[in-house]
């Protein structure tokens, strides 16, 4: 059994999604455990109301071919998401429309209109042993997770593994950054969700993956790939390592690798079919705050040295003062003054929320001046 498959699949064309899905469904032994009646529900990446070409969503053709491919066995498909704002009808229709979703229903499934929550309680948890969740998922009898590979401001990489920091209501999920305001915290979070959850399937969107400042106002970048997995993990693994992420660049992967989710490195995964010839070695990344280790130079010298080296994020000359990066803020530390976002640098926790919601793209992951000369001086080195 593979750990990983991967197809080609260059264009967001029905055939050729079709044939991509076919490929790496096949090698994970098809869709042969859906039998008639079977209530799936399809949990995509609906960041926000995006359409289809900006790469921040689950693109509705390859969605729609997974609908098709499913419904010919008898299943009951639901395809839903909580994005980031009010988990309601009215919201949640609108990013549906934009999204272009609204061909799901025309292909034989039908989205989720549960906007109901439940509260669960996961003793097994390592971090999350309470949490908030949209109800919706907790009335199907096998989950997929379809999500899209983009590059993430807080967690590096937005693939599997994040996707399910969707089963919590939009506006409730700045309360799970300040809940959790470390980085390890934060995945472990997220890997607890991963676990509850348990989806049966894996699926990957990376026809048009996004690089830059993802994972809402990146640049779309073709990749040209699907791929899936039983393990979502293992998938970000091999994910990671097409964009030139390392493990320690992914708070997750590491806190799969500590939970011994991983192998050692990803020549270790089973992959369907050669994946190097894929690599985007240029893919534009979001360094990786976490990776920065201090450990044995005294507290106060790595609190200096974390202030001086750490990204952070900060709004350029398109922010149009609409106030979104004060409204979903965790920590409380952005007001506008003058139309124009002031971070309180001292109650910042760093969990990007304001880069990733911003409407304009205007709020970007920045490093110091100091962290950009130590990292040339490293690469001068090698």
């Amino acid at each position: 059994m593979y750990d990983v498959t991967l197809a080609p699949c260059a264009e967001y064309e029905a055939a050729a999604c079709r044939a991509a899905l076919e490929a790496v469904l096949a090698p994970l032994g098809g869709l042969d455990w859906v039998t008639p009646g079977l209530r799936v529900g399809i949990k995509v990446n609906l960041v926000a109301a995006m359409k289809p070409e900006t790469a921040a969503t689950t693109h509705p053709v390859l969605l729609c071919e997974l609908v098709k491919l499913l419904t010919a066995r008898g299943a009951e498909v639901i395809v839903g998401d909580s994005p980031g704002g009010l988990f309601t009808a009215p919201f949640v229709e609108h990013v549906y429309h934009v999204c272009g979703l609204e061909a799901v229903e025309a292909c034989g499934g039908r989205l989720n209109r549960d906007f109901s929550t439940v509260e669960i309680e996961y003793p097994a948890a390592r971090a999350a042993k309470t949490f908030t969740a949209t109800a919706w998922l907790r009335d199907c009898d096998a989950i997929i997770n379809f999500c899209k590979l983009k590059s993430h401001g807080m967690m590096g990489l937005s693939c599997a593994a994040k996707n399910l920091f969707g089963t919590i209501p939009g506006t409730q999920k700045p309360e799970y950054h300040f809940r959790f305001p470390d980085y390890a915290q934060f995945a472990d979070m997220l890997l607890d969700l991963d676990d509850f959850w348990a989806p049966r399937l894996h699926i990957c969107d990376a026809v048009l993956a996004m690089e830059g400042n993802g994972p809402t106002a990146g640049t779309p970048r073709p990749m040209g790939l699907v791929l899936a997995a039983e393990n979502p993990h293992r998938l970000d693994l091999l994910a990671a390592a097409l964009v030139g992420l390392s493990p320690k660049d992914v708070p997750t992967l590491e806190a799969a690798r500590r939970r011994g989710y991983l192998p050692d490195s990803v020549e270790a995964l089973q992959v369907s079919a050669d994946w190097r010839p894929y690599v985007c070695p240029d893919f534009e990344r979001i360094e990786e705050r976490s990776s920065l280790q201090f450990g044995g130079k005294g507290r106060f010298v790595s609190a200096f040295l974390r202030r001086c080296l750490e990204a952070r994020p900060e709004a350029d000359a398109s922010c149009i003062g609409c106030a979104k990066c004060a409204q979903v803020c965790p920590a409380k530390a952005i007001e506008m003054k003058n139309r124009r976002p002031k971070i309180d640098r001292s109650r910042c926790i760093r969990c990007f929320c304001c880069q990733e919601f911003c409407p304009k793209g205007a709020m970007q992951v920045k490093r110091p001046l100091a962290a950009r000369l130590v990292s040339t001086g490293k690469r001068r080195k090698t």
